[in-house]
């Protein structure tokens, strides 16, 4: 059957997209192809995509269905994701035998890797395409696994994480081509001829990829590892979260769809879902048909990859402990205006929301007079009581925790120091069983250094430390061993002192940590934009890999030379 979708036709659609996303990724400027605003989509908006209603009622309409891929090797089928708002999914996927599924997904290699990067990445942008418009579909979907309230649902795993993807497509073909495709080569012999050759260069992924998604950001985090190895010629196997299996699902389907209208074998992309208890991350990720894998998730596991997985390119971000260091500022209404939505937003459970916060003992200057520690500390509470005082404006900016654990966390945070701000539950009118917490914050004493400390191990979801220092000095020196022994996807810091702001940017350039110096305005901490800013550095135990940089993509395929006598 002839290809739906043909080498020409991607290109007259694709090629000026992808050509702005590798000017960006050179410029660093702000630029998006994928709109933020929900209005941008349906009648009036993009064309072919859905708005509102209409993906809502597709949402609707996977609920409590069986969602077949026609993928080889399925031998049953399995689900069970409930909602952190309370309804129960009731979606079907397929149960693979990998035993089957595997060697089914290398049989398309051979084509995918002769069509080249250029159409390799052609047809990764055709796949991106089809996801944005059904952002509103999958922004409930990632909504009802995460927990995440609507719109960052719409926004983080809609149009960021589809940024996220371009992004990694964009680098991916830039590292690609930067060796040509043929080359002739001559070598002098003085009088007698020259030798020549005839050399082809052609890049070759190394295997099928396997993601394994997290229960958080299941799109934003999944994007990039999916479309880099992709469009480096990888297979790539998704292996959801269980309790985040429906975006993933989603973007399995359309990608297979896609693939296959290209003319290309759709098993180059399938889903591995699991039966609940099964845990076969650990099983997949040691076979040797796994050459690269993609993880987001807890250290423990993280580290057993990387100790395990010996056969693959292992990409991991983990955890890490995350540091606002607040030495003076003059803007102090901005500071804590600004530092109340940081620790608010998502409930805290970014991998890039702060935790500790080093506040000298003695207090810092501010455009509002000298503040306390306690000043400090206390006005911070107040201003996230202030933020979230209205239970309708609060449960649209807190989502609904993730799991128990994270509950679990925040009632257990009163026992570790002086709550200086307590969690209270919020009501979620529409949803009434989702479990609202705001964030609790309490006082340490940061002159205890070990091991035992707090504040020296990541506490995931809505609760931060105001950790009291000695003096900056002391909190530049707790910063260096947080980011070195436990590490950090991103620091903040607050100053007025050129000096100051040196030394914290050389605690993070010697340590590899992102750093955000006197945010008070519309930008936070624990926003990353694709196309201009690092997720990670790759450079600290948060994280191996950086989203996204050349690191990022380059180990994901080879270069294989044939030379020929010319």
């Amino acid at each position: 059957m002839a290809a739906a979708l043909t080498p020409q036709q991607l290109s007259e659609t694709h090629r000026p997209t992808l050509d702005q996303a590798l000017d960006t990724i050179g410029t660093r400027a702000y630029w998006s192809p994928h709109p933020e605003h929900p209005k941008a989509y349906g009648e009036g908006g993009a064309p072919g995509s859905l708005g509102a209603a209409e993906g809502k009622a597709a949402f609707d309409a996977v609920l409590n269905t069986r969602l077949d891929l026609g993928q080889p090797g399925t031998d049953g089928w399995t689900g069970g994701e409930t909602s952190p708002y309370g309804p129960e999914l009731g979606v079907e996927y397929p149960h693979a035998d990998v035993d089957v599924l595997l060697p089914a997904m290398q049989a398309g290699t051979s084509a995918w890797r002769a069509a080249g990067p250029e159409t390799r990445a052609l047809v990764c942008l055709e796949i991106l395409a089809r996801i944005s418009a059904r952002t509103h579909e999958l922004a409930h979907a990632v909504m009802h696994t995460s927990g995440q309230a609507f719109m960052m649902a719409f926004q983080a795993g809609g149009p960021h994480a589809q940024d996220r993807g371009l992004e990694a497509v964009a680098y991916a073909y830039q590292e690609q081509v930067r060796t040509p495709e043929t080359a002739d080569w001559s070598k002098p012999q003085g009088k007698r001829d020259p030798l020549k050759l005839t050399k082809s260069f052609t890049t070759t992924g190394r295997g099928i990829s396997l993601l394994i998604g997290c229960n958080t950001f299941p799109t934003w985090n999944g994007y990039p590892g999916l479309f880099a190895s992709l469009a480096t010629g990888n297979p790539v196997l998704v292996k959801p979260h269980p309790r985040a299996v429906l975006p993933l699902a989603l973007t399995v389907r359309i990608s297979r769809e896609v693939l296959a209208e290209a003319g290309f074998d759709p098993n180059l992309v399938a889903l591995a879902a699991e039966r609940p208890g099964e845990g076969i991350a650990k099983t997949l990720a040691v076979r040797p048909e796994i050459r690269i894998i993609d993880y987001t998730g807890s250290t423990a596991f993280g580290d057993w990859l990387e100790a395990n997985a010996r056969q693959a390119q292992v990409y991991t971000e983990k955890a890490g402990v995350n540091t606002i260091v607040v030495d003076s500022t003059d803007d102090y209404r901005g500071m804590l205006a600004n530092l109340a939505f940081s620790l608010s937003l998502y409930s805290g459970q970014m991998c890039t929301t702060p935790q500790n916060l080093l506040i000298p003992r003695d207090g810092i200057t501010t455009d509002d007079g000298a503040k306390s520690y306690d000043d400090v500390v206390n006005d911070i509470a107040a201003a996230v009581t202030g933020l979230l005082g209205d239970d309708a404006r609060a449960a649209a900016l807190l989502g609904a925790l993730v799991n128990p654990d994270v509950k679990a966390r925040v009632e257990a945070a009163g026992e570790l120091g002086e709550v200086a701000l307590d969690s209270r539950t919020v009501a979620n009118a529409e949803f009434p069983d989702a479990v609202v917490r705001t964030p609790v914050v309490v006082k340490l004493d940061g002159t205890k250094t070990d091991e035992d400390a707090a504040y020296l191990s990541e506490c995931f979801g809505p609760v931060s430390f105001a950790v009291a220092v000695e003096s900056t000095s002391a909190a530049l020196e707790l910063l260096r061993r947080t980011i070195r022994e436990k590490g950090a996807m991103t620091v903040g810091a607050y100053t007025t002192s050129a000096e100051v702001e040196r030394a914290i940017e050389d605690v993070c350039l010697d340590e590899s940590a992102q750093l955000s110096l006197n945010l008070t305005g519309g930008v936070y901490v624990n926003q990353t934009a694709a196309f201009s800013d690092f997720h990670g550095s790759g450079g600290n135990p948060a994280a191996n890999a950086a989203l996204c940089d050349a690191a990022f993509v380059a180990n994901r395929f080879r270069v294989v030379e044939v030379r020929r006598q010319a």
